[in-house]
């Protein structure tokens, strides 16, 4: 099993290291960083394990075929990975094509 992120998305994650700073969710860069490192190590260790549903129309926009899993962070935040799954050589391959959490995209799903 491989995953992969989309330009975007690597680029959506670590905009968001700074945002969770500069917002003051985190008082140190450092606890941003180690969360933003913790989502992603989520992502590439169990998406494979996750529970996974077809995405709404609505996400298109992102990819053809994709499904989203959800990854609970905290009592407030679940992210969603939007991805699409292909087999090549007998191995699965995630790619992650958009992110967003509940408090951006719930009324999308």
């Amino acid at each position: 099993m491989s995953v992969l992120f989309v330009p975007k998305v690597q680029e959506y994650l670590y905009e968001l290291e700074n945002i969770l700073y500069e917002k003051e969710y985190y008082s140190f860069e450092e606890s941003a960083l180690k969360y933003v490192d913790e989502l992603i190590y989520d992502i590439t260790t169990n998406l494979s394990n996750k529970l996974h549903k077809p995405a709404p129309k609505y996400y298109d926009q992102y990819g053809e075929e994709l499904y989203y899993a959800t990854f609970k962070k905290n009592r407030q935040t679940n992210w969603y990975a939007f991805f699409s799954k292909y087999v090549e050589n007998g191995e699965t391959i995630y790619i992650v094509c958009y992110m967003g959490n509940n408090h951006t995209e719930a009324h999308h799903l």
